[in-house]
């Protein structure tokens, strides 16, 4: 049986946590290679990955630990460049451990893809046309991808809205959903909706505009849950902290927004480990959280009646397995490896699990001790960096500045010169 649940892992050396991470996934030592080497993805593969290449931009990569997710155990991979977001996420799932860790569960695999027409009969009319040809839809876009349809994905459904734009006008919005299976699918629904264009355009007698799918995807959400003692959190007091923090963040966007963005701190740091789109899982989030007209928290946070907190997280979560950097970038291809998951169903609900954990800990962190003595004591060792400080010096230099209660580069730099 693997088990994430280290101690003192962060004081091993860079070797020694990756004689851990090879012997929890089984990686070659080729894959070690790549992870430690920043030209695994050379100039070559980049220039074919995106335009204008001129270099390639490293950041760190490092893995949360202590995550069980539906009685398994995870290492997840993570790239930021933010101190505290890896510590708090595996602080955030060591708490949760002792309580049986994280349960995940994904909703569908279906994507949205939109269809704006404009100029049509009646809208209303129409809409009733174009339901009634649901059928002949869903086999025209299918045709357009057998390898999608014999692996048993594909169309599946049509749904239209009919909308006012601020001009007050009509306007008629098909919804093609589609089951992508493994892959995130944007290509795949994108080209459904350009090759039912003209049908849609011949049943409504309208114009088709735009057709693109939406990262608002709410056929693909995914859910998470947690249930920890008081006793693990520091009692029913603190558990009282962090159900009025969640309220702030209920009644105020100002609030919800820094809220989000701390789970955001953790989920996309491992959506960008894996070669999955940040933009797309990001944006998908924040709309979802202003779904009902006001901006709200992505996670809610309960006493039940024991005293114990109980949090749940649902988001978006349209991340795959095939095609992208997920297949294209070494480095990625090696975190894929690290998780373990075998489905874009798996691999959401280690994200949504993740995004729990972090919020867990920021927020616990925020309703007592405040969030900078954790934050800036990781910070200080960029702080003693960019201060000139080398080897052992940097040690030295984060002690003191620590000690101090003087985290900044200025005193950094005195304590260098003594």
């Amino acid at each position: 049986m693997k088990n994430s649940n280290y101690s003192g892992f962060y004081k091993l050396s860079i070797d020694e946590r990756l004689e851990k991470v090879k012997e929890f996934s089984n990686l070659t030592e080729e894959q070690i290679n790549i992870l430690k080497d920043p030209a695994s993805l050379d100039i070559n593969r980049a220039d074919h990955m995106v335009e204008n290449v001129i270099g390639i931009y490293s950041l760190p990569i490092g893995v949360a630990l202590n995550f069980m997710i539906n009685g398994k155990d995870y290492l997840i991979p993570m790239v930021t460049e933010e101190p505290s977001v890896i510590a708090a996420a595996s602080n955030g799932a060591k708490v949760a451990r002792s309580s049986g860790g994280f349960k995940a569960f994904y909703v569908k695999s279906n994507m949205i893809a939109q269809i704006q027409v404009i100029d049509a009969m009646d809208c209303n009319y129409a809409k009733m046309i174009i339901l009634e040809h649901t059928s002949e839809i869903i086999k025209r876009c299918n045709d357009c991808d057998p390898v999608l349809v014999n692996l048993g994905g594909g169309a599946v459904d049509v749904d239209v809205r009919v909308m006012k734009t601020p001009k007050n006008e009509n306007l008629l919005i098909v919804h093609l959903k589609v089951n992508t299976l493994d892959a995130m699918g944007a290509n795949a629904v994108n080209t459904m909706a350009e090759s039912i264009a003209p049908y849609i355009e011949k049943l409504t007698g309208g114009k088709v505009y735009l057709r693109i799918l939406t990262n608002l995807a709410t056929d693909r959400l995914v859910r998470a849950g947690v249930k920890i003692k008081k006793e693990e959190l520091g009692g029913e007091e603190v558990v009282d902290k962090i159900v009025a923090a969640q309220d702030f963040a209920l009644s105020d966007p100002y609030r919800a927004a820094t809220h989000n963005k701390g789970i955001m701190n953790g989920i996309s740091a491992a959506v960008m480990a894996t070669g999955n789109d940040t933009r797309a899982i990001e944006s998908g989030a924040h709309a979802y959280a202003a779904i009902t007209g006001q901006y709200l928290p992505l996670t809610s946070w309960e006493k039940d009646i024991h005293g114990d907190l109980v949090g749940t997280i649902e988001l978006p979560m349209a991340v795959g397995l095939v095609g992208g950097a997920t297949k294209s970038h070494p480095q990625a291809q090696v975190s894929v490896s690290i998780l373990g998951v075998k489905s874009a169903k798996e691999l959401g609900e280690v994200y949504a699990a993740l995004g729990l954990a972090q919020n867990l800990s920021a927020i616990r962190a925020l309703a007592t001790e405040g969030i900078q003595r954790g934050h800036m004591s990781l910070h200080a060792k960029n702080v003693a960096i960019q201060a000139g400080a080398k080897g052992e010096d940097i040690e030295k230099v984060v002690k003191q500045m620590i000690e101090d209660k003087k985290i900044n580069t200025e005193y950094a730099k005195k304590l260098l010169e003594k």
